[in-house]
This record gives structure tokens, C-alpha cells and sequence, in this order.
């Protein structure tokens, strides 16, 4: 069977030996848990309670801001301390709302309730899932409920399921598929009453061909899933990548998946739909991986949202003492963090412990024009004048040379042989166009 790719992307050491085995197991929530009003793209929630107030497990304690907005709900327990700034994970400071968890776990009446899809309309599912808090679980943060509410409905014909976990190290989406298989495909189905002329396809990569044979079987009676095995190459689950290798269609930053008759959600948000339709539960917990080198005791875990990092990695056995570095998400597109004094985040999905700082270690020196960032860009850009362009803080040649197509995936900075931060350069060159653009 021939797999399914896009041009060009690179092969770095895939790393996920470490905790691929590692089965995933839950552990308990922080004595005080944080919640930011901003954990997803779009408007930040608005609280809907006050200090003082007493809260439920699965409550609302803030409510969307916006159409693109999602509200957020109490994974524990106890009492509002206070709704003030906190550090969050990318080294800012944002709004949270501060609960004391009271360890009794007490929570709102209708939660857990099993629930039958047959009662539900497709209307009713987006309904659900915007109540639930559910956003885009592979990282980008985008509330599912508005992905999931296109201008042409109709013209879906194809849900991809995005479960290739292409970047390095991180095993938490491929835990999610081997342990729950079955609740995935219920998600999809769930997923696919919203859209009755649309065919979902699980793209998995073939580094994971256990998970690739398991959806096989779970699937094989199901005339609207299919199973497409990809091949192992990042970032094979960036959405314009995904969506050629699947369908052969190409979409750019002008455009929507929807625009090209596409709807693509992570393996973990259609787990979260499922707890959300099938068991009246909104999103307050999700999968991370703790991994990396400098890792005692690399796993899987099963956290709730807003416990503090600190205590994530603590339940995980901790660091080695030769720790000097850690990342919040994979080391293409994650960020390096300074403190773990900071919540865990709805868009969470690993802690990475190295004890080697390979970025700090490396020597920049002058572009020799070798073209190897050309040849591995997976939006056919060109980074070396893209570079030169944002260098000489000309920005509006930097919009020409199509710098607002690129991903971010970090192709570009991980071949460089001069080591130049293309990538930092490039997200620096987008923020100036787009504040351009934004002042008209």
C-alpha cells in the first residue's frame, strides 16, 4: 500500500522509545489549581464566578468571550481564592482564575452521565461541544466547536483524523490510540453526524503500525472510516501537510481546510468529544508525555487541567540532577520554559527534560547560500531571502517572498549548517506584517 506524504520536511531522531511503552496512568490534581482565561485561540473566557465562591468538579467558572472563544471548567473541587495575573507557560503573565481544591471531588449533578448519540442531532453534537470547552488538542488551540460550524457544511465530504504525533519524543496521542481505540471511534462518528456527506480518514504514520492494525480492526465495519497509513516524516501532521497526503488537495493561509472541503481534528480531541457526547464531560483533563534524557522516569500521564507543571513532573519520578533545559511541547515546535511554576494548559501536551542545551551549544555563523532550507521547506518557501528580508526590517518584502505561509515548523533552523534561528526570525517577520496590516 503506497503511503501518503508531502514533498520535502526532514527526518530528525524520532526519540519516542523513551515512553512509547509507557501506558498511561492519572494522577491527582494540585492543592491549588490555576485556570488562564486564555487557553485557546481567539477571545479570552470571561469568569463567571467571584472569590469566594465554592465550585464542582466539571463546573463553568468562565464562560466563551467570543464566537471564537471557548469557556473553561473546574477540574476539581473547592474554593475560588482569587481571579489575578499568574505566569504562564510562554513567560508572560495572564488572567486565571485561582481555585484552593478541597480534595473531595464533589462534582456537578449531570456529570459522567452515559449518553446515547442516537438522541442527539448534528446541531445538538456542536452544541456540546462548544459547552465542553473543546479545543484543538494537537496544539494549536482552535475551539472545536467553531471548526466545527463551516459556512458550507454541506461541501464536507472528508474528516481527517490527525493521529501521526510527528514530532520528536512526544507519545501521548499514540498511548491515546492503543488505550482507547474504541472511544476515538465513537468521537469520529459523533463527529460525522455533523456532517452526513463526509468520509473520515485516520491518518496514522508508519512508525506507529500497531495503532495503524488496531484502527484497522475497530474500523472495518464502519462504511464511512477508513485508515491511511502515512509515511514517517515531520511534520507530517501539520494540517496543509496532512490534508495533501490525504487528499491531494493544497490549501494555503488565504484559505480553510473547509474552503477545500476538509475538517481535520487531532486523535485526542475526538477522545474529548467522546467524554463530552457519550459521558456529559467537559474538557478538564488531558494525556502529556514527561520524556526526554534528563527524565527519571519517562511516561504518559493523565492530568487535569490547571494542575501546576511542577507537580506534573514531580509525579513523573522528577529530573536528573544533570537537567539544564526544558521544553513545553516537542523540540520542533515547543518553547523553552524558565520555570515550571506555571498550569497546565488545555494545548499542554509534554514536558521535555534534556540535559544538554543543543540550541545554546550551537555557533551561528554566516548563510553560505547552500540552499538546504529551500529544499526541505515543506511550504516551498525560500528562507534564506526571507532571512535577508527580516534582517533588513523589510518586512513588506518578507510578505512578498510568501513569509506569511510559513508553518513554523522549524525544517529550516533544524538543517541550517550555520545554525542561523530561522524559524524565531520568521515568527518575528509575521508579527510585524500582521501589526502592519492590523494598522492599515
Amino acid at each position: 500500500m503506497k503511503k501518503g506524504t508531502f514533498k520535502r520536511g526532514v527526518h530528525p531522531y524520532e526519540g519516542k522509545e523513551f515512553s512509547k511503552d509507557c501506558a498511561i496512568r492519572s494522577i491527582c490534581a494540585s492543592d491549588v489549581m490555576v485556570y488562564p482565561l486564555t487557553q485557546h485561540i481567539g477571545a479570552p473566557a470571561k469568569p463567571v464566578v467571584s472569590a469566594g465562591d465554592r465550585v464542582l468538579k466539571g463546573q463553568l467558572i468562565a464562560e466563551a468571550g467570543g464566537f471564537v472563544s471557548a469557556p473553561v471548567h473546574s477540574a476539581v473541587s473547592g474554593t475560588v481564592k482569587s481571579i489575578e495575573d499568574r505566569l504562564l507557560v510562554g513567560g508572560n503573565k495572564g488572567k486565571c482564575i485561582v481555585i484552593e481544591n478541597d480534595n473531595a471531588y464533589e462534582t456537578t449533578a449531570d456529570f459522567g452521565k452515559s449518553r446515547e448519540l442516537s438522541d442527539f442531532t448534528g446541531s445538538d453534537i456542536v452544541d456540546i461541544i462548544s459547552k465542553s470547552g473543546i479545543v484543538g488538542l494537537g496544539g494549536a488551540g482552535f475551539p472545536t466547536g467553531v471548526k466545527l460550524s463551516p459556512k458550507n457544511p454541506q461541501n464536507i465530504d472528508t474528516l481527517i483524523i490527525n493521529g501521526c504525533e510527528c514530532e520528536p519524543y512526544l507519545t501521548s496521542d499514540y498511548r491515546l490510540m492503543i488505550e482507547k481505540s474504541d472511544e476515538i471511534v465513537l468521537g469520529i462518528l459523533a463527529v460525522l453526524k455533523i456532517f452526513p456527506a463526509a468520509k473520515a480518514v485516520i491518518g496514522i504514520e508508519n512508525n506507529k503500525n500497531d495503532a495503524i492494525k488496531l484502527f484497522e480492526e475497530k474500523t472495518a465495519s464502519q462504511e464511512k472510516i477508513s485508515v491511511k497509513a502515512l509515511k514517517t516524516k515531520y511534520p507530517q501532521g501539520g494540517e496543509r501537510q496532512l490534508i495533501y497526503a490525504v487528499t491531494g488537495r493544497k490549501i494555503n493561509s488565504k484559505m480553510l481546510p473547509a474552503d477545500k472541503g476538509c475538517i481535520v481534528m487531532n486523535t485526542a480531541s475526538c477522545y474529548a468529544v467522546y467524554e463530552a457526547v457519550y459521558k456529559s464531560m467537559p474538557l478538564i483533563h488531558k494525556v502529556m508525555t514527561i520524556t526526554g534524557e534528563a527524565a527519571n522516569s519517562p511516561c504518559n500521564l493523565d492530568v487535569p487541567i490547571g494542575i501546576s507543571q511542577n507537580d506534573v513532573l514531580e509525579a513523573a519520578g522528577g529530573a536528573k540532577d544533570d537537567v539544564v533545559k526544558f521544553i513545553s511541547g516537542g523540540p520542533m515546535m515547543g518553547m523553552a520554559i524558565s520555570s515550571l511554576d506555571v498550569p497546565v494548559v488545555k494545548t499542554s501536551s509534554s514536558i521535555l527534560a534534556f540535559s544538554k542545551d543543543d540550541v545554546a551549544a550551537l555557533k551561528q555563523s554566516a548563510c553560505i547560500h547552500c540552499g538546504k532550507c529551500v529544499g526541505v521547506c515543506p511550504g516551498f518557501l525560500v528562507p534564506q531571502m526571507m532571512a535577508k528580508a527580516v534582517r533588513s526590517n523589510d518586512f513588506e518584502r518578507f510578505d512578498s517572498l510568501g513569509g506569511m505561509e510559513c508553518i513554523e515548523c522549524g525544517c529550516c533552523t533544524y538543517i541550517c549548517p550555520a545554525k542561523i534561528p530561522l524559524t524565531q526570525m520568521f515568527k518575528v517577520g509575521k508579527a510585524n506584517v500582521r501589526d502592519v496590516k492590523a494598522k492599515g
